[in-house]
Formats: structure tokens, C-alpha cells, sequence
């Protein structure tokens, strides 16, 4: 296949790798190039196209290794393959990176229900350290004082802004986002449909037929025409038979014809697979069994007695609540203050979804909040319900309303609506 690089990514790679092979006086270059963007838009194959066009040697770490059940094992293959590729690069004389997929899926955090470890902690600390001092990285338990050779790191995510704030910083990591616009699909699905005979009008309507798709979408499309006639081979042989006649045939692998790359059956074959992605998006069928359980769960052991939610000033009045601006209406349950239920409504209305966290006096001064709920609730008597068995359950603890925007994934509102007793 003709493979497309796009020239930006090319530009941007080639600048940040080369950059940090020369000696610029006075000048603190980043070590990190973070490339992000939404998922399935071909970073990583891209990057794998660069490095091949401009002759370098890639070490891979894949972000399901930096968690491991011994602390400190990620972060010590980290400083290992760093210093393998250093290595590698006083050895062959060549330009060599050290690439890590995926950076976000192994050390982000994506909500409150997302468990921060030891590892993510040392991870995010031992990228921090080697950007600082990229040609003196140790292993635990060893020191050797000659210098190595700078070694640029790649990473790639979708989401940087689930990582740890000072290691995506400027002077650490230089970061690149990557939305392949018209142009750059065009190319990329030419190269991909090369081999099978479509023009290059038939390409572009194609690509404008399906725009909002990711790169892989096409990928995945390709793979898909030949979905007819590896079940008529199936069919042919018999399924009992398919096992011998594909894995250890005396007469070989089974050769298949040209499919039909057609632009009109490629069309019907992806409104197909658009269809299959939405049913699932719309689905949502963890929501609604979530929502049943916690609804069945509450009603089984809710208390019989009223809730009070925050401790009552002596005064009697009523104590005063974070509202955000929100009104006063007609309560729906008379053991939530009027004004929390009224922020629950609101966010709501707004497309956002409710979180509920506790925290005991010891861990308030640290921030460590954890999560009662096991995920977002977008109903309103869902979050009622868990927020007065919350208040109940956690009576001498901390508890805040949480309203998260799932689109932009981010914290809009954190009202505290119950304090212990004596704690303003």
C-alpha cells in the first residue's frame, strides 16, 4: 500500500526528534513530544510511518505495562529501556527514540472512580526526573556517572489532561494535537483503498460521505468487504471443517478473489457499520441496569426516619448552602434542604451528570474524597436517592454534591452539604 504521511505530523516529529540530537547553546529543549487527539485518527501509524522514512530505531512501551502488582516495577522499566535506547544510539550511530502508547490509559486519571496508585504516582515522577536530566538516569540500586546520550521520548493519548499537571508542562513535554483535517483523510484512505482500484474522486466522496469518521473507520471498512466472501468459504466447506482446512491444510491457505471495491457497495457497507456504532452508543444499558440496582438496593434498606442532612446552627435557621444562583422551588424530598435539590435539577437540565463523594475529618485536610456512587447519575430521583442514603450512611463525614459536564469531561460544581458536627 501506498501509506499517506500527513506533512504536519511529519513536520512536527522531524523537528522535535532532530531537535534534540544537536547541541543548541543556550536553549532548553523539551525531551517529551505528547501527540493526542481522538481515538482511531492512526497517531501511532503515523508515528511508525516517520520513523520508518527517517531511518530510526524505536523502543515501545505500551501503556498497559506501567501497572504492575510490585510497586515501583513500571517506573524502573521506564529508566531500563531509556538507557537501552541511549545505548542503542552510542552503539549504531543512529538517531533512536523511546516511544510510550497510550501514556493517558496507563497513567491518567480519567474521574473519582479511578484509582491513583504508587505505580501512576512513580511513573509520572520518573518521566518528570528524566526530562530534567535526560543523560542522567539511574536504576534503583545502581549509580554510574557517565553521562548517556539524550534519548527524545514519544508519547501518544487521547486525553492529556487526565495526567499529572507538571509533566505536561512547557520545558517538559512539547504537545502536539493531531485532527487530521480533509486533505489529511484523503490521503491516508487513498493510500489505504491503493490496491483496490478506486479513483481519486471515488476517494473523496467516499471521505466526504463518512467526514465525521475516524481513520480507522476506513481501516476497519476495508477489512469488512471481505466479510462475504469468507462466509461463503465457510459455508462451502462446512464449519465443522473450517478449522483443518484454514490452520493445518495440506493444501495451503485458501486464496479468495478481488471483493467488490465498488464506491456504491462501500458506501452500504459503512452506513452499515455507523449503524452498529450508534446502536451501541444509544444503547446505554449499563446506565439503565445500574440505575435499576441502585434504585432496588435504596428502597430495600432506605431508613424510616427523616434525614438531616447538615447540622442546624443553634439558632435554629437554616444553614446556608453553595446554590451556585440557583431558585428555590417545591421540595421533592423532605430530607434535602430546598436549595440542594434545586442544584440537582439544574444540573440536570443542563446535560450534566451527578457524582456523590464522602470524606472523614482526617482525610478532608488531604483532599482525599472517595466516590459513593459506582457511576454518573443523570436521573433526578436516582441522585436524591443515593445522596439521602449517603447523608445517612457517612452521618459524621463530609459529603459533596459533584457536577461533571461527560462531554468535557471536567468538574462544573463541588458543593460540600453536610460537614461533622461542630465544623463549619
Amino acid at each position: 500500500m501506498g501509506y499517506y504521511i500527513a506533512p504536519r505530523f511529519l513536520d512536527k516529529l522531524a523537528v522535535h526528534i532532530t531537535k534534540n540530537f544537536l547541541k543548541l547553546p543556550g536553549v532548553r529543549v523539551p525531551l517529551i513530544l505528547g501527540i493526542h487527539g481522538r481515538k482511531g485518527e492512526g497517531k501511532t501509524f503515523q508515528c511508525e510511518l516517520v520513523f520508518e522514512k527517517m531511518g530510526i530505531e524505536v523502543t515501545l512501551i505500551s501503556g498497559g505495562e506501567l501497572e504492575s502488582p510490585d510497586a515501583g516495577d513500571p517506573a524502573r522499566l521506564i529508566r531500563l529501556r531509556y538507557r537501552e535506547t541511549a545505548e542503542l544510539i552510542k552503539v549504531r550511530g543512529k538517531m533512536c527514540v523511546l516511544m510510550i502508547n497510550d501514556l493517558d490509559a496507563g497513567a491518567g486519571r480519567f474521574d473519582e472512580g479511578t484509582q491513583y496508585t504508587v505505580n501512576t504516582q512513580l511513573v509520572n515522577a520518573t518521566l518528570m526526573n528524566i526530562a530534567d536530566n535526560p543523560t542522567d538516569v539511574q536504576l534503583p540500586g545502581s549509580y554510574d556517572s557517565t553521562p548517556l546520550n539524550r534519548v527524545p521520548i514519544i508519547v501518544t493519548g487521547n486525553d492529556f489532561s487526565t495526567l499529572y499537571a507538571p509533566l505536561i508542562r512547557d520545558g517538559r513535554m512539547d504537545k502536539f494535537y493531531w485532527e487530521p483535517d480533509r486533505d489529511d483523510k484523503v490521503g491516508i484512505v487513498k493510500g489505504i483503498f491503493e490496491p483496490d482500484g478506486l479513483s481519486p474522486r471515488e476517494v473523496e466522496q467516499l471521505v466526504d460521505t463518512f467526514i465525521n469518521q475516524s481513520i480507522d473507520f476506513f481501516s476497519a471498512l476495508r477489512s469488512r468487504i471481505y466479510d462475504e466472501q469468507i462466509r461463503n468459504y465457510i459455508h462451502k466447506v462446512g464449519f465443522e471443517q473450517v478449522s483443518l482446512n484454514v490452520v493445518n491444510s495440506v493444501e495451503g491457505p485458501p486464496e479468495f478473489k478481488k471483493p467488490n471495491f465498488t464506491l456504491s457497495h462501500l458506501i452500504e457497507s459503512g452506513n452499515l457499520m455507523v449503524g452498529e456504532h450508534k446502536r451501541v452508543e444509544n444503547s446505554q444499558l449499563v446506565d439503565e441496569y445500574n440505575r435499576l440496582n441502585r434504585g432496588r438496593n435504596y428502597y430495600q434498606s432506605a431508613p424510616t426516619a427523616a434525614v438531616t442532612p447538615i447540622s442546624q446552627p443553634s439558632n435554629g435557621a437554616t444553614p446556608e448552602v453553595k446554590t451556585n444562583g440557583f431558585q428555590k422551588e417545591q421540595a421533592s424530598s423532605p430530607h434535602l434542604t430546598l436549595e440542594t435539590q434545586e442544584q440537582i435539577r439544574q444540573l440536570l437540565s443542563q446535560g450534566y451528570k451527578i457524582s456523590i463523594e464522602h470524606v472523614d475529618e482526617r482525610r478532608f485536610r488531604t483532599g482525599s474524597w472517595q466516590s459513593c456512587v459506582n457511576s454518573h447519575i443523570d436521573a433526578e430521583s436516582d441522585a436524591i436517592s443515593n445522596l439521602e442514603s449517603t447523608l445517612t450512611e457517612y452521618s459524621g463525614e463530609y459529603v459533596r454534591l459533584v457536577g461533571i459536564d461527560p462531554k468535557a469531561k471536567r468538574r462544573v460544581v463541588e458543593t460540600i452539604i453536610q460537614r461533622p458536627h461542630g465544623k463549619n
